[in-house]
């Protein structure tokens, strides 16, 4: 059977298939029968980014879910992470986000989250994928003579906000003596992030946010901080806070101008919740993406380190499974359990402020708890997508990269789980070798399947 769902829920040009109204429809309804959970009107909340498209796939989405029965709350344009608060504080059976995260306008995405806020384990995907693509969905509405009603939440994003400030130092205006710039990516934190940390008592200067529909993540947030770098120096601000087109993503410029990814985010909250003797099991889970430095760091804080397969969902389970209550990936989603379900941008933003304020120290100082190994990343668009070790040409051209490492680096290439691409990732002892191994793995992706 075909997958819809990707590592990161449903993704794909928008109005094309399957980001087509037709299957939204059919999804909204295979929702309703999936995830009722034995209620005679089960409730689902919805919110969207910034796309233009949004309010396409929004609106047949919640024509599916109402045929079905069920109840839609549209919460309008929020984070994601946003979407998974008010799913748990509603007691709503599911949650709804319409976003391609990080990806360019043209895409557009559905993802999912449970009664619990979480995104859906692969079971429940797989029934929802079963209905939807044998055509079932189209006799969910059938016997259901009362439909579903739609309602407009007017509160959410203050909702929101409410929560986020829940988390942050329980002072007045605890970030009085702080500059910082926001690149809110033109998408779905315009207008909560700069809200939230305003209230905070922040100086804050904000560039992109003003979305058109068309702008989100063009040249900008957390995929492009280049201009958020410029402007960190210009303003002489304290840091720099960027974020991807859904919110569930950071990536931090410090004083100096120097990009921290979510790794080196990573390892500062990893030493400040064991400082303050709130790392559980004394565990922080990452990905098979994470560089080596990062298990170096925590290795040498005497932190256990559980690596997972790419995703943040896979991230949460094995931090359920684990009793961790830190986690993340480098490319910014970072999990703190005891506040939040999901990646949250705007929550690793403020606990990034207070780590600093806590130490006294610039970030340019406390990014010092990591040294990243030299990496170099390709993506090669493929047209299929077997079994990498099945591949002669890739599985030689890695293990001559690995032979020439020698132990000093290592090779990861993998399908991405949300676009057709072949990831390719070498980190070794210089960048130029790096980039020079990562290249030769590369062309034979390239030769082999593009």
């Amino acid at each position: 059977m075909d997958r819809l769902f990707g590592t990161d829920g449903i993704r794909g040009v928008a109005n094309t298939y399957p980001m087509t109204p037709e299957l939204a429809l059919s999804i909204g309804r295979a929702l309703g029968r999936v995830l009722r959970e034995g209620s005679d009107r089960p409730r689902f909340v919805i919110g969207q980014d910034t796309r233009i498209s949004g309010d396409m796939l929004a609106h047949a989405l919640v024509s599916g879910i109402s045929s079905s029965g069920a109840q839609a709350e549209l919460l309008g344009v929020l984070p994601t992470p946003a979407i998974a608060f008010m799913t748990l504080a509603t007691g709503a059976n599911g949650g709804i986000v319409i976003s391609a995260s990080h990806n360019p306008y043209q895409d557009n995405g559905i993802k999912i989250f449970s009664a619990q806020g979480c995104k859906l384990p692969d079971d429940t995907e797989a029934e929802i994928e079963r209905i939807v693509l044998s055509g079932q969905s189209s006799d969910a509405g059938s016997g259901i003579h009362e439909t579903g009603p739609v309602i407009g939440v007017a509160d959410a994003a203050g909702r929101y906000c409410d929560f986020l400030k829940t988390c942050g130092p329980g002072l007045p205006r605890p970030f009085a003596n702080i500059r910082l710039v926001l690149d809110c990516a033109n998408g779905a934190t315009y207008q909560v992030a700069p809200r939230v940390f305003s209230e905070f008592g922040a100086a804050v200067e904000t560039i992109n946010a003003h979305p058109d529909g068309r702008n989100i993540n063009a040249n900008c947030g957390s995929e492009h901080p280049e201009a958020l770098c410029r402007q960190v120096l210009e303003q002489g601000a304290h840091l720099g806070l960027a974020f991807d087109g859904d919110g569930d993503r950071l990536i931090a410029v410090d004083e100096t101008g120097d990009v921290l990814s979510g790794d080196r985010i990573l390892a500062i909250f990893a030493r400040q919740l064991q400082k303050k003797g709130g790392l559980a099991h004394n565990t922080v889970v990452s990905t098979v993406m994470s560089n080596i430095g990062l298990g170096e760091a925590l290795k040498a804080l005497g932190i256990r380190h559980v690596r997972t397969q790419v995703g943040d969902r896979y991230v949460k389970q094995d931090m359920q499974a684990t009793g961790a209550v830190l986690g993340g990936e480098d490319s910014g989603h970072v999990i703190f359990a005891a506040h939040q379900t999901t990646g949250d941008g705007i929550l690793s933003a403020i606990k990034l402020v207070e780590a600093m304020i806590d130490e006294s120290e610039p970030l340019s100082r406390l990014k010092g708890i990591m040294r990243v190994f030299p990496q170099a990343l390709i993506n090669v668009a493929v047209r299929s997508r077997p079994a990498i070790e099945t591949v002669t040409e890739i599985v030689s051209a890695v293990r001559e990269v690995e032979n020439a490492l020698d132990g000093k680096g290592r090779v990861l290439v993998r399908y991405s789980g949300t676009q057709p691409m072949c990831r390719v990732m070498v980190e070794g002892p210089t960048q130029e070798k790096t980039e020079q191994f990562c290249r030769r793995i590369a062309a034979a992706v390239e030769k082999a399947l593009a």
